[in-house]
């Protein structure tokens, strides 16, 4: 059994024809409505509450991000487009993935795919950036922090991209685990492997970029330097930015990865957490923008969730 955040909401923060549109939530819902004998806990979206972005943003950021958007603002940067209902929705995907944490933590199920949208991996505490307004992952893992007490938290980002704004929310820290493989160089500019942490934080961020051209392989080996360090850190939650850009169709990257060798990254976390943090692991939805690739993917992922 796994609980699943994916709700017509998440449409509402219309971007029209941005790769980073609606019609990618309806791809991930069409396959996930042919998977035979899925019956999830369905999790409610709810509003986030200030304090609860404010684990992770400054408070004047969220307020100009509010005040833009409800002011009919189209884009925030270069790359993030928005709309009148956006930080609406951004409230929504954040508070649904934390009460889908609060079940975790409450032993209702013990794995949780969050498809929420806007994606979050890129946004930093005071900006906006790469179609992210909030950080959903990064304020996941300090809500577990804080909220339920847990002393260590892993996150692993497995999207083409790397994740510039979950590492810089906790690369001072020793208490928050970020690794990430990723194509190199590439957007965002940060990951590079010598970027691992700093002060209290050092050794606590493992960065494995990749080439373009590299695939299941090498995802696979990433992922697997990334378990051998939780051996050492050993995590009492695993928080996963699951974006799917990496596969070989996406028209936004260069790596060469299949549906296989996502559900075998997928299986290697899922030991992972079995070893160390008893089951506990939360998949939070970031890129993708292939339809079909999208839709068969994330089917073949939570399909591999239910298996184990």
């Amino acid at each position: 059994m796994i609980g699943l955040l994916e709700d017509p909401i998440f449409e509402q923060h219309d971007t029209g024809t941005h790769p980073e549109k609606s019609a990618r939530l309806r791809a991930i819902r069409a396959g996930l409505e042919e998977l035979k004998d899925f019956t999830p806990v369905r999790i409610a979206p709810t509003p986030a509450t200030l304090d609860d972005i404010a684990l992770v943003h400054d408070r004047g950021y969220i307020e100009q991000t509010r005040t833009l958007v409800e002011q009919g603002t189209s884009f925030l940067d270069a790359d993030t487009q928005v709309c009148r209902r956006s930080y609406e929705v951004a409230l929504q995907a954040v508070g649904g993935s934390l009460k889908g944490l609060d079940a975790i933590m409450e032993d209702q199920y013990k794995r949780a795919f969050f498809a929420v949208r806007p994606p979050g991996h890129h946004a930093e505490a005071d900006r906006s950036m790469g179609f992210c307004l909030f950080n959903n992952v990064a304020i996941g893992a300090e809500h577990l922090r804080q909220r339920h007490g847990l002393d260590r938290v892993a996150i692993y980002d497995f999207d083409v991209h790397h994740g510039n704004g979950t590492m810089h929310s906790f690369y001072d820290r020793g208490d928050v685990f970020y690794g990430s493989v990723h194509q190199w160089p590439f957007y965002p500019g940060t990951g590079r492997d010598s970027e691992t942490g700093r002060g209290a934080g050092q050794g606590t961020t493992l960065n494995l970029p990749q080439p373009s051209g590299a695939g299941d392989a090498e995802w696979d080996e990433a992922t697997r330097r990334f378990a051998d360090a939780m051996d050492k850190f050993k995590p009492q939650a695993l928080l996963i930015s699951a974006g799917f850009d990496a596969h070989w169709s996406d028209p936004l990257a260069g790596i060469q990865m299949t549906e296989q060798g996502f559900c075998t990254v997928v299986e290697t976390l899922m030991e992972t957490a079995r070893t160390h943090c008893d089951g506990r692991l939360a998949m939070f939805l970031e890129g993708g923008y292939n339809l079909h690739a999208l839709r068969n993917t994330v089917s073949a992922v939570v399909k591999t969730l239910l298996s184990g």
